[in-house]
């Protein structure tokens, strides 16, 4: 038996598997299809004049039904081959999908788990009793930003639209959902949205890699002015194509194996590569996207030449070393294991430092059974995480992080962007165990901080507790930038920060003055240009609150808590 994808138009009705009362009602079963698509493969035999189904006539009426509303896509199905035992097949097959979760959601969620212990795409397809393909397009649901989840959740967005959103890059998912909330714009959904995201959209100055400066075409600004394009889209991309000529060339002279440039109608499927140093051969490939957004993924390669290259390793070595006869089954040692596990977990609880270094490597480390993800800080604007980056707070958080990796070992040339590695390339928890149990407890309380500095959710109310708790004082690490005024457009607001930094005289002054102006003059006294500096200022959303009852200096964090 071999699964695949086959056109609708190539499949037949089999003389042998006719219904005698009849297909019944439909209606549920093409709602099902159509939302989630479908699940069961249909069991077909190869004919003369393409392939017969044996098994799904009800799901291959359905698909006809569909495809006469104009939705036809490519349908899962099991070939039979000669010697298959189609009743067999056909219940193994219904059996293998009681596993699958009905919910997209749910199947992506239970497909990354697999894949996170390192299952290959097929093997999870054969778990399952679904398609590769099927597996493939619901692990790229990890692409979709976490606010297009929820409207998912929410039966805001249909399953098509949010099967379209997983070709987008990050940029365009915050443009599409910009305009989905917009109430006076009309988003595209379904195949309008493929269109759009296939390069119906503008290609927006901020995509740019080059010097805008260089280019000599016209550039297009709406009407609020909040963004340009590029009118001159072959101007723009002769400018674009050099400058990722130039930084593939920077790569290779940089060490790096290969830089391979995808197809721009290619979006980048992550879940087929692994990440792999660049010591380790690891290349860089370069997402392109019609809208002229460039990403470049440093180490990767493909999962398949990987596992290729781990078989011919493996088969080299039992060459080499043939394997003992084990002295147990597999059940047995399935016993011993859960005996032992059992065994473990109860002493665990009383070994803390055992237990401190073991959580801290779980956080770190990779682990089949620990999901844990850092804060990307996904800034809305390009000067917003500009302004971030050169924050003291960064500086120190960057400072820290490096001496935290420094203590670890992590050689430059493999040391990962952060100290919680989620990739399936990282570090095992083991590994990062068998380290911790070398250190003192300080040092192992500093990375275990770090970490959940890493992974603490931005934009949350624990971030103000705690805050409040450590009695951060902003006016310490935070000075008035353009960044930060050019996002206030309010004139009101603007006038109650005049007021703030200038007193109720500057304010007054100022009434009837231009959004403008104002920001030029709360510029003047950030800065000390021809006006008093003002220094120790912070907006009101930018104060941790003081505790009702501060701690005295003596009393611990842990008793404060």
């Amino acid at each position: 038996m071999k699964l695949t994808h086959i056109a609708l138009s190539d499949l037949k009705p089999s003389d042998l598997n006719v219904r005698k009362s009849g297909l019944g009602s439909l209606d549920e079963l093409t709602a099902s299809i159509r939302n989630l698509g479908v699940l069961q493969p249909l069991l077909v035999r190869v004919t003369a004049s393409g392939f017969e189904v044996i098994a799904g006539q009800r799901r291959l009426a359905a698909l006809t039904k569909l495809a006469a509303e104009g939705e036809a896509e490519p349908v899962p199905c099991a070939i039979l081959e000669d010697g298959d035992d189609a009743r067999a097949i056909e219940a193994s097959l219904a059996e293998n999908i009681q596993r699958l979760p009905m919910s997209e959601l749910d199947q992506y969620a239970a497909f990354a788990a697999l894949r996170a212990k390192e299952r290959t795409v097929e093997d999870i397809a054969a778990h399952f009793g679904v398609t590769e393909r099927l597996v493939k397009q619901r692990l790229a649901i990890a692409n979709l930003d976490t606010r297009i989840l929820k409207l998912y959740e929410d039966e805001a967005l249909t399953s098509d639209t949010m099967r379209a959103l997983t070709l987008a890059t990050k940029g365009q998912q915050k443009a599409w959902l910009k305009r989905f909330r917009d109430p006076a714009d009309h988003a595209p959904i379904g195949r309008q949205l493929r269109l759009w995201l296939l390069g119906g959209a503008q290609i927006s100055t901020s995509v740019a890699l080059f010097d805008v400066s260089g280019y000599k075409g016209v550039i297009v600004t709406d009407l609020f002015g909040e963004d340009s394009y590029f009118a001159d889209a072959s101007a723009f991309w002769a400018l674009q194509n050099a400058e990722i000529a130039a930084k593939s060339e920077a790569y290779i002279t940089a060490g790096w194996s290969d830089v391979v440039v995808l197809d721009p109608s290619n979006h980048w499927p992550e879940y087929e590569y692994r990440k792999t140093s660049r010591k380790n051969g690891g290349r860089v490939y370069v997402a392109i996207t019609h809208s002229g957004e460039v990403a470049f993924h440093e180490g990767y390669l493909p999962e398949k030449e990987l596992r290729a290259k781990e078989a011919k390793a493996k088969v080299s070595q039992e060459t080499k070393t043939p394997a003992l006869k084990s002295e147990f089954t597999k059940a047995a040692e399935n016993y011993c294991n859960l005996h032992k596990h059992a065994g473990v977990q109860d002493a665990l609880v009383r070994h803390q430092g055992i237990a401190l270094r073991l959580t801290t490597a779980h956080m770190i480390g990779r682990s089949h059974l620990w999901s844990i993800r850092t804060e990307n800080g996904r800034a809305d604007k390009p000067e917003t995480a500009s302004s971030v980056e050169r924050s003291v707070s960064r500086e120190g958080f960057e400072a820290s992080r490096k001496e935290g990796m420094d203590l670890l070992g992590f050689d430059e040339e493999d040391r990962p962007a952060t100290l919680v590695d989620g990739s399936w390339g990282g570090a095992s928890a083991a590994e990062i165990f068998a380290r911790l149990c070398e250190m003192p407890d300080p040092d192992v309380m500093k990375l275990m901080a770090i970490a959940m500095a890493e992974t603490l959710e931005a934009g949350t109310g624990l971030v103000e507790t705690l805050g409040t708790m450590m009695k951060i004082d902003m006016t310490e690490r935070w000075s008035c930038d353009d960044a930060f005024l050019d996002l206030i457009t309010s004139k009101t607001t603007l006038l109650s920060m005049l007021e703030d930094v200038g007193g109720a005289d500057a304010a007054d002054a100022h009434k009837d003055s231009k959004a403008k102006v104002i920001r030029s003059v709360l510029r003047q006294f950030a800065l000390g240009e021809g006006r008093e500096k003002v220094s120790g200022w912070v907006p009101s959303a930018m104060r941790f609150d003081q505790p009702e009852a501060p701690h005295s200096e003596g009393q611990s964090d842990r008793e404060a808590a």
